[in-house]
């Protein structure tokens, strides 16, 4: 088994090192240089079309790509500590907010990075405008995730999941380019104190 990925500020291999941290699951990563564009080599490209990282190639050759699917095979063949949930309502609740993390907040980010970071500006048409308003937009989910945080420790509920995985992988990639958490957001903050506490938020 083989698990590609990209060291840090990447946020999407981020999150399953911290997901195998968090199971105990010791699989080595093996770095693609992204700088090199090798994820866009014929190579990367066999085990992942779109050329993208993480991928998980199983021992079988299966390849296994996006950050939730990989996670959701782990935490098949793994169990414990659930991740994802134990009860029916819980499961739903933390795919609500995964869904709900990677639309209302990731994209915003994503948009700015694309469209008005100047590391990405060799890398494709950028349309400033548009990467410049995503500021607001995410302000605008900084503000929503603040208000419902005042009532639990963590995204889904009482328990740490998959989805504070996802959103503390976004909000550290937001603040690496330039679109820190405001200091009004106490909750947002105290959140990602805690989670960035873990012992799994350094892998």
């Amino acid at each position: 088994m083989i698990l590609y990925g990209a060291p840090m500020p990447a946020p999407n291999p981020r999150r399953v090192r911290i997901f195998l941290a968090e199971k105990g699951i010791d699989l080595p990563e093996t770095l693609v240089d992204m700088r090199k564009r090798e994820h866009k080599s014929p190579e990367h490209r066999a085990r992942n079309s779109l050329g993208q990282v993480p991928t998980l190639e199983l021992d079988d050759g299966t390849c296994i790509s996006e950050t939730v699917s990989i996670c959701r095979y782990f935490e098949e063949t793994q169990p414990d500590p659930p991740l994802f949930g134990s009860t029916a309502v819980e499961k739903a609740l933390v795919d609500m907010w995964i869904r709900r993390i990677e639309f209302t907040v990731m994209s915003p980010v994503g948009n700015f990075w694309r469209h008005a970071h100047p590391f990405t500006a060799a890398l494709l048409t950028q349309f400033k405008d548009f990467g410049e308003s995503n500021r607001e937009t995410y302000a605008g989910a900084q503000r929503w995730l603040d208000r419902e945080l005042a009532d639990r420790p963590f995204v889904a509920g009482e328990a740490y999941t998959m989805a504070d995985i996802c959103l503390l992988s976004t909000v550290d990639f937001a603040t690496w380019i330039g679109l820190p958490v405001a200091d009004e957001h106490a909750n947002l903050k105290a959140w990602h104190t805690r989670v960035s506490a873990r012992p799994s938020a350094s892998a």
